[in-house]
């Protein structure tokens, strides 16, 4: 099973650059998208219904702003829109497929150009990862989760530890998320190696963008009954239609 995550930053300027036919290249199970910035209606079928995959989408009610969507080869058995508490529903954060033995989630984190609101939601999102840890379904949340956890995941850090996305705060609930919570960072699971970034803020095109700074804020996250099914995992630093990369992992599963 192959499973991509990509933030387009704008689903149309994306697919005018290109985000559709990388999308038809992949032959990715499930493709989890963040940042649509756009109404799903306001959307064209070829959009919405990319050749071989059903799109599901949830937005955002302010316009331009925030969602998140999936795409999915095989149809699943149900889909979850949103986690029960405002800040996350209303600005279409978290969407979920489930399937027979595990369930696939992509999810969008605030940005934190609004730490006290960011904080909140991180609060509230804690508590329903740690249900989640406690249930007996396996879980695949993929998606921007705006912090950088180590130094190994983000250039010239040092410079950044008071920068939303490397506050000590921010990082002190990644410990916690990928630590008693129980959730593994499948992507470190293969690499461990410094200069793996899946965000620039300030990306030059004309610059390879392993040679760029960049910010490793990106994840796909599991129980542990799914660390030894992560086959591989890299960063598709050749896809160009966003700042952000996408991020594939391959586990050996079937949905």
């Amino acid at each position: 099973m192959k499973i991509a995550s990509i933030n387009v930053n704008g689903i149309r300027d994306a697919v005018d650059r290109g985000f559709l036919d990388w999308l038809a290249q992949q032959d990715a199970d499930v493709v989890c998208v963040q940042n649509i910035k756009a109404k799903s209606f306001e959307l064209s079928d070829h959009i919405l219904y990319p050749e071989g995959y059903e799109g599901y989408f949830l937005d955002a009610e302010e316009d331009g702003f925030s969602g998140v969507a999936l795409y999915c080869r095989q149809i699943p058995k149900a889909i979850m829109y949103g986690l029960g508490f405002p800040q996350c529903d209303h600005e279409g954060r978290f969407l979920q497929a489930d399937y027979d033995r595990f369930s696939i989630a992509t999810f969008l984190m605030p940005d934190g150009s609004d730490q006290k609101a960011k904080q909140a939601f991180m609060d509230q999102y804690q508590e329903y990862l740690t249900k989640m840890s406690r249930k007996r379904r396996e879980y695949i949340i993929c998606g921007t989760w705006n912090i950088a956890h180590k130094t190994v995941d983000l250039a010239n850090w040092s410079d950044n530890q008071l920068t939303s996305g490397f506050r000590p705060e921010e990082r002190a609930w990644m410990d916690q998320v990928l630590g008693p919570t129980g959730f593994i960072d499948t992507f470190r699971e293969i690499n461990r190696d410094a200069g793996e970034y899946t965000w620039w803020p300030k990306l030059h095109q004309e610059v390879p963008r392993e040679r760029q700074e960049g910010w490793r804020i990106d994840y796909q996250l599991v129980g542990p009954n799914f660390r030894r099914h992560v086959v591989d995992a890299w960063i598709d630093y050749d896809a160009t239609f966003s700042e952000f990369a996408p991020l594939i992992v391959e586990y050996d599963l079937a949905l």
